[in-house]
């Protein structure tokens, strides 16, 4: 579905992406790991035209995207859920998802949007916070209020950054969930997350950058036993005991 090949991005001289090559397939959840600073949400922005990569590809189902701005990515189905939600805070819940609605109808080329009550359906809580102005929302249920709008264009691929950030550990566990379930009816994920003892309990493989590079890429039970990743990123744990991650 996606393929992201020798990935290379500049800030100015200096490139904070040299190499970095990840695959995600039809319908697949992938997990980007890597300490803070190593490239993962820049590499996420590349690839979907938020920065210019000026080396390697990325192609979605075969087709390089190279040529295409961030619009027109996300008509060809590769739609970010940046961190830090992005809503406009003064505006109601329903206004944001209105808004949205109309950028993606003045855009033209999503030819199937998915309707709102599609999006209550994935979120009942976005519903019942469709007055509310988004700025008063918890950080759980504006990242759900984010959700709801990247699947207003019925992405092939969601970008997730940081979904967890900030959030209480009740609304992270709804906002997995409701990731999964998307997840679980086709939608392919490739998500950047922090905690990875929480991203390998989601995800099906998982790749692992460090300084720019793709360093590291397997199932996540492998990597979990991994002792380079289990020092980085995990603690000292017990050998495949996914999900159950007690420091000693």
């Amino acid at each position: 579905m996606l393929e992201v090949e020798n990935l290379a991005v500049r800030y100015g001289r200096s490139e904070v992406v040299r190499n970095v090559s990840v695959r995600v397939d039809e319908g697949e959840f992938v997990g980007l790991l890597g300490a803070n600073g190593a490239g993962k949400t820049t590499t996420l922005k590349a690839i979907a035209g938020v920065l210019r990569p000026h080396r390697g590809d990325v192609r979605i189902q075969g087709t390089s995207l190279l040529k295409f701005d961030s619009s027109r990515r996300v008509r060809s189905g590769v739609v970010l859920v940046p961190e830090g939600r992005h809503l406009f805070p003064t505006m109601t819940v329903e206004e944001n998802l209105r808004v949205a609605a109309e950028a993606i109808r003045y855009r033209g080329g999503v030819t199937d949007p998915i309707s709102f009550d599609e999006v209550f359906e994935l979120f009942p809580r976005v519903h019942e916070r469709l007055n509310q102005r988004a700025g008063s929302l918890s950080g759980g249920e504006q990242q759900m209020v984010a959700l709801g709008r990247g699947m207003l264009s019925r992405p092939k691929v969601l970008l997730l950054d940081e979904p967890s950030l900030g959030l209480a550990p009740a609304l992270v566990d709804e906002v997995f969930d409701a990731i999964a379930r998307l997840n679980a009816n086709g939608l392919s994920v490739l998500m950047v997350e922090q905690d990875a003892g929480r991203a390998f309990d989601v995800c099906t493989r998982a790749y692992v950058i460090e300084r720019g590079e793709s360093t590291l890429e397997g199932a996540v039970e492998e990597l979990a036993d991994d002792p380079r990743v289990i020092e980085a990123f995990l603690g000292t744990v017990e050998p495949n005991e996914i999900g159950v991650r007690e420091e000693k």
